[in-house]
C-alpha cells in the first residue's frame, strides 16, 4: 500500500497551515498519522530497493541482498 498523491498534498497543507496560523487538535493528530503512513511507505519502497540489489564479492559471486538478509518484510517495525 503507497501512499496517494491527494495524502501528500493534504500532507503539504495542513503543513502550510501549521506555520501560517497553527492546527486544531483533530488537524494534528491527522498530520501525524498521515506522516507516519508516509515514513512507512518510505521505508517499504526503500527496502524494495535494497532487496533487489546485487553484489560482486571479492571473489567474483555476486551475493543478492535480499536473499542475503532473507527479504525481512517486518522493516524492523513492530
Amino acid at each position: 500500500m503507497g501512499i496517494t498523491e491527494a495524502q501528500i498534498a493534504r500532507i503539504n497543507e495542513l503543513a502550510r497551515r501549521a506555520k501560517a496560523e497553527g492546527l486544531t487538535d483533530e488537524e494534528r493528530m491527522e498530520q501525524a498519522h498521515l506522516r507516519q503512513e508516509y515514513i512507512a511507505a518510505l521505508r517499504r519502497n526503500l527496502r524494495g530497493q535494497l532487496d533487489n540489489i546485487d553484489i560482486r564479492e571479492p571473489d567474483g559471486s555476486i551475493t543478492n541482498l535480499g536473499e542475503k538478509y532473507g527479504k525481512r518484510t517486518d522493516h524492523g517495525q513492530s
